[in-house]
């Protein structure tokens, strides 16, 4: 998988399945890092990440990766199931939907256009699966910046929902509402 930000190439972004014990330091310091304050685990301790992500390695319907830019650990991706995890019950699911979540990992130099191109390779991962039909999201109603970066990737917000652990927009992205951002995106062209 490579990415590219808005105009300028920034590395090779590429994926593999989690591996919640090795892994787990390393993700623990990404998600209680004070810019991880939307992941709700700023107050988790080693072992809960591990059995977090255990949980989610152990489930069907749920699935988690290590994202690398430039062979570095840099961000974290999560697709799962809506029909089973995240949403049952808060709307209809359609076949082909994905639910998704990503975190960029803290760093002290920022890559201009990186979680751009992340989000992106991301979307390009699961819209590889021809089953795919539209990815689902449910950010925090708050969190602006990801607003913001759905939107740029194609991501439509359908209504608010209350979900047990935070007030959530969700957005849906169709696979051609992606590509038509993405079209978009490599000629300079913004929406």
């Amino acid at each position: 998988m490579s990415a590219a930000g808005t105009g300028d190439t920034v590395g090779t972004l590429s994926l593999r399945p989690l591996d919640p014990l090795k892994d787990a330091e390393l993700l623990h310091s990404w998600v209680t890092h004070p810019k991880a304050a939307f992941w709700m685990m700023q107050e988790a301790k080693l072992q809960d990440v591990e059995r977090e992500y255990m949980a989610i390695t152990a489930n069907e319907h749920h699935h988690a990766y290590l994202g690398f830019h430039d062979g570095r650990p840099a961000f974290l991706m999560e697709k799962y199931d809506p029909r089973y995890i995240e949403l049952v019950g808060l709307y209809e699911p359609e076949p082909g939907d994905v639910g998704m979540h990503f975190l960029v990992a803290p760093t002290d130099r920022p890559v201009h256009g990186f979680t751009r191109a992340v989000i992106t390779a991301v979307m390009d991962e699961l819209f590889a699966d021809p089953r795919t039909r539209r990815v689902v999201v449910e950010p925090d109603v708050t969190n602006k910046a990801v607003h913001a970066l759905n939107e740029a990737v194609g991501f439509v917000p359908a209504r608010e929902i209350d979900k047990p652990e935070k007030r959530a927009l969700l957005s849906f992205c169709t696979r051609e509402h992606f590509l038509k951002k993405r079209s978009l995106a490599t000629r300079g062209v913004s929406l």
